[in-house]
């Protein structure tokens, strides 16, 4: 997907302010919440097994019904990492304190043919 300018500028804002967890680092872990930010389109079209969904349109807004304990390991992801990079910088900003965006997304867990769910 070709992201615009503006787009990008405010994704480069937050990079180096979130971590970053590989595909491999998730997969050796099983303490993560594992969030899909997606639209829910693309959630429908497949998503991680796992996985809730709090697209990014709404997960600042539902998270602490969702996910009230603000010390529980949280990982997101979307397509490809910018998505989940800005929606785990506005949790942060929220007072939670171990959230993550999944390295490559969504894109890079089918790329390295990992299993999904398509409901």
């Amino acid at each position: 997907m070709q992201h615009s300018p503006g787009f990008l500028a405010i994704v480069e804002t937050v990079l180096d302010r979130v971590t970053h967890v590989s595909i491999a680092e998730y997969q050796g872990d099983d303490s993560w919440q594992l969030i899909d930010v997606r639209e829910d389109h693309e959630w429908l079209q497949g998503h991680l097994p796992l996985a809730k969904h709090l697209g990014r349109g709404i997960i600042e807004r539902d998270i602490e019904k969702r996910f009230p304990d603000k010390q529980q390991p949280i990982l997101l992801y979307c397509g490809g990492g910018y998505r989940s990079s800005l929606a785990a910088y506005n949790l942060q900003l929220m007072g939670y304190t171990n959230v993550a965006s999944l390295t490559g997304g969504y894109g890079g867990w089918v790329q390295h043919q990992l299993p999904v769910v398509q409901d």
